[in-house]
């Protein structure tokens, strides 16, 4: 079988790391998620996947995306017909994870990644693809003009690649043209960001965190009015989806709570509302 060649550009290139971990644990007797077409890809890719073996944080990853897929979930189960934005979506899969046969759904990403993307993914009536930067002002029309809310936008490992001054400019441009949109987001305190160079997954390649946030009142210090819905470290998941997870992982993110690492406690999920 012929393989797609990967082309992408450094800070892109991370995108095949959890796309990578839900090939992986979807191989597992007992998931955090399934994802088979994340194995499909993986397979149809010429990369050296096996930089990333027994990486721990392919776990994490794997439960980020979890905790974003019930965030998303949720907000279709009370917005059915409601809009999902993925912002630097990479190969995510999402929208097959989850139930979206009602929702407008838009995968925004860079040329390089859409020109892999568009190997696995074909547009539809209902789903869009956007080729194009996030901090682009740009791509709020096309969502604006093909879509209503209300509207769920995911950051999922991407912000902590811009620079700050970048992050502020893309959180205001989505409050100041969707108001009241949720927004979901990853973000990575100063003890992660200042010892990524040793970090397992991070290591393997050149890319490397630009901005640093404390945590989520520096998030709702930005933009007056912003609601900080959830806050959540890998070791203090939500209890609903923490009693969902197969045994083996309980212990393991028990153990980390009781470690306290400032690499897993500064490092955060996190829902809000922009004003």
């Amino acid at each position: 079988m012929t393989k797609h060649s990967v082309r992408l550009g450094t800070v892109q290139e991370t995108l095949l790391i959890p796309l990578y971990g839900r090939a992986v644990e979807n191989r597992k007797a007992e998931a955090i998620v399934r994802d088979p077409r994340a194995e499909e890809i993986v397979a149809a890719i010429d990369y050296d996947f096996s930089r990333f073996d027994d990486l721990p944080s392919l776990t994490g990853a794997v439960l980020r995306t979890a905790l974003f897929d019930r965030w998303v979930t949720d907000f279709l189960t009370a917005n059915p017909s409601g809009t999902v934005v993925e912002l630097g979506s990479g190969l995510n899969t999402r929208h097959e994870r989850v139930d979206s046969t009602q929702a407008r759904w838009f995968d925004l990403d860079l040329p390089d990644v859409i020109a892999l993307r568009q190997n696995f993914f074909t547009d539809t009536a209902q789903r869009t693809t956007i080729s194009a930067s996030v901090t682009d002002e740009s791509w709020p029309a096309t969502v604006e003009e093909d879509a209503e809310g209300p509207y769920i936008f995911c950051a999922e490992a991407v912000l902590p690649f811009l620079e700050e001054t970048h992050v502020h400019h893309v959180l205001g441009m989505i409050a100041d043209r969707f108001p009241g949109s949720l927004l979901a987001l990853d973000t990575a305190g100063p003890g992660v960001v200042g010892t990524q160079d040793t970090h397992d997954a991070l290591s393997k390649v050149e890319a490397r965190m630009q901005w640093s946030c404390t945590g989520p009142a520096e998030l709702a210090a930005w933009k007056p009015g912003t609601d900080v819905l959830a806050s959540h470290t890998l070791s203090s998941l939500p209890p609903r989806m923490y009693e969902q997870l197969p045994v083996i992982y309980q212990d393991m993110l028990s153990r980390l709570a009781e470690q306290g690492l400032p690499q897993v406690e500064e490092y955060r999920l996190n829902l809000v509302r922009l004003p």
